[in-house]
């Protein structure tokens, strides 16, 4: 199997035109990739997944811990024989100034994984050189076994990749000429999400075309490769999959998850917990559906942009009066961010127009501008709650423009690095409401757990209210 970092000086270097363009084009050579992300980033495995048709899933130090990496890398690649990780902002920016833990690099770390370094040469020449060595020898071990060039000449690249790689002493590897197709538009949370852009298939495939053309592939595999199992030893052990489906069998709840354009930011590995803790997971649009799935006991209202599409959301009154009947009923729900928004009273959109919302919570929301008391942290709470229990300290992440006039009070935040906390949300035995996103696959999968279990409760309640 061969397994490499795709990682950068910066942010905006190109690491995930190159990750798309490599996975493209190593399944294109016969091989059978799978993906991954560092950090919280929902939008970067939307991409992977556009070019594979496979999950891609994130690795986040922060959120599961060094030994949930080790667990959900060897869950994640078993049975492919090549694995490609995204890094996030530069190789060894981490989760508090001054520190590498969480990085790209403490991931490759962690999992013995060499990186390739993404780098834009433009402005510089053999200065590159000293740039490179440098990140190369920063720690020890560095893991930069490779370089690749990123919109570049192959003037330049002919000019002086033999005495980068020669004064800097690492691989370089090739380039990626300037591509119309790899320039890939954001927007205030990140990337367009890959759902948006209608010709993300073909301009990904036309990248991995370029690659192969560009890119010593033989060397780069050469660099990549492993034999057996070191990122898999000491990782904890995955669920048996036969137990898991008989679990399933037994005893399924359905959970409605909400998916489609407005409603897209949630973790594979989220699905995945849920439906190893018992849950028969069924997809239903906010957008365009007109009531949540019938049978459903619990109810997923993801991360998003609910702004975006806030008008057709309002006009939708038959799945919001659906939504409204499912949360005063009792059913489990969780509702983060975007869904914490469209269970507000009014939401407003991008061009400052207000709309009616579920108006199961107070309050209103509007763009601010900037990001809002964004970054990790720890939520509690001072009483056992549907998924946390007393003085439980439960990492998260938050990012988000959107605030609301009401952000709630039952529960407490602190930041990763102790310099701020706050209060907010809406919370009981039934409801989680808040801007934090969950990661409900850490902290021993017990989030995921608490949940079905609850919607197994309102199941049965139901059923003996019913008899």
């Amino acid at each position: 199997m061969i397994k490499l970092m795709i990682t950068a000086a910066s942010s905006n270097s190109g690491k995930t035109a190159i990750t798309c363009g490599l996975l493209s084009l190593l399944e294109r050579k016969g091989f059978d990739p799978c993906a991954f992300k560092c950090g919280p980033d929902y939008i970067d495995p939307m991409f992977h997944r556009s070019v594979m048709g496979i999950q891609s899933t994130n690795l986040d130090v922060f959120l599961a811990g060094e030994d949930g990496i080790r667990q959900i890398f060897a869950s994640g690649s078993r049975g492919h024989d090549a694995a490609v990780c995204e890094g996030v902002m530069g190789y060894y920016d981490g989760r508090m100034p001054g520190s590498a833990e969480g990085s790209a690099w403490h991931v490759a770390d962690l999992l013995d994984m060499p990186a390739i370094l993404v780098v834009r040469p433009k402005g510089s020449a053999l200065t590159l050189a000293a740039v490179i060595k440098g990140l190369s020898e920063f720690k020890t071990p560095g893991r930069i076994c490779g370089v690749i060039f990123n919109d570049c000449s192959e003037m330049f690249y002919q000019t002086y990749a033999a005495s980068i790689e020669s004064q800097s002493g690492v691989p370089v590897l090739g380039y990626l000429p300037h591509m119309e197709e790899a320039g890939f538009e954001s927007r205030h949370l990140g990337l367009m999400t890959a759902g948006e852009i209608d010709d993300l298939a073909d301009r990904i495939v036309s990248i991995g075309y370029m690659m192969d053309e560009t890119i010593d592939l033989e060397r780069l595999i050469s660099i990549a490769g492993w034999s057996d199992g070191p990122a898999q030893a000491g990782a904890a052990p995955s669920p048996d999959p036969d137990a898991v489906h008989a679990k399933r069998a037994a005893a399924p709840v359905k959970i409605a998850v909400a998916q489609d354009q407005a409603f897209s930011f949630i973790y594979d590995e989220t699905l995945t917990a849920l439906a190893q803790a018992g849950a028969d997971i069924e997809y239903f649009s906010p957008l365009s559906d007109e009531a949540i799935p019938a049978g459903a006991c619990g109810l997923y209202l993801p991360g998003g942009y609910p702004e975006l599409y806030a008008g057709e959301l309002a006009k939708n009154t038959r799945m919001l009066e659906s939504i409204r009947e499912a949360v005063s009923s009792g059913m489990p729900t969780i509702a983060e961010c975007g869904g914490f928004l469209y269970l507000s009273d009014a939401l407003e959109d991008t061009e400052g127009k207000s709309w009616k919302m579920a108006g199961v919570l107070p309050g209103s929301a509007a763009d601010t501008g900037k990001l809002v008391r964004f970054g990790y942290g720890y939520i509690s709470s001072g009483e056992d709650t549907m998924l946390i229990k007393k003085d439980e300290q439960i990492p998260v992440h938050e990012f988000h423009y959107w605030d609301s006039t009401d952000t709630g009070c039952d529960m407490h935040f602190v930041k990763a690095n102790g310099s701020r906390n706050w209060d907010f949300g809406f919370t009981s035995d039934t409801l989680y409401a808040g801007f934090p996103h969950l990661y409900p696959a850490g902290f021993g999968g017990k989030l995921a757990k608490r949940f079905v279990e609850a919607a197994a409760k309102f199941e049965t309640e139901k059923a003996e209210a019913e008899a």
